[in-house]
């Protein structure tokens, strides 16, 4: 979803196809979910230590470099060094709002690192569960 709303925010004659109830829930997930990683940054010290030697999943890695994927609480710490809370919320209404219409002016080019931070984030928290999932077994 998030890849949809972000190609269809460039896009300036064509409007995303998703039903606008369904884009907003999604809106407001993504919502909680930035600051639900803001939650595990503010906790840098305790987990930035953890890192976890294991085999290397190329699949699972995703957008991670490998010291991300390494310990993936780093990619927390390097989007909110950057950005704040309100910032995220900023891009994301903005992206939202142009992928939803018609517009001849929309601001996809601020748009391209925050959501090179949401895609990072969505990876390392997908690390961080697959790794909690296989620790639990």
């Amino acid at each position: 979803m998030l890849n949809n709303i972000m190609i269809y925010a460039g896009k300036k004659k064509t409007a995303i196809n998703e039903d606008s109830s369904a884009i907003f829930h999604f809106h407001q997930a993504l919502r909680s979910f930035v600051r639900a990683c803001y939650a595990i940054s503010l906790k840098k010290k305790k987990l930035s230590s953890i890192t976890y030697p294991e085999n290397h999943f190329p699949l699972m890695q995703g957008s991670l470099s490998d010291e991300e994927y390494q310990t993936p609480f780093l990619v927390f710490q390097k989007a909110f060094a950057e950005y704040s809370i309100k910032d995220f919320d900023y891009h994301i209404a903005v992206a939202v709002y142009f992928s939803m219409g018609v517009f001849k002016n929309a601001e996809e080019s601020s748009l391209i690192s925050p959501y090179i931070h949401l895609t990072k984030m969505l990876d390392a928290a997908y690390v961080i569960l697959e790794r909690r999932t296989r620790k639990n077994q």
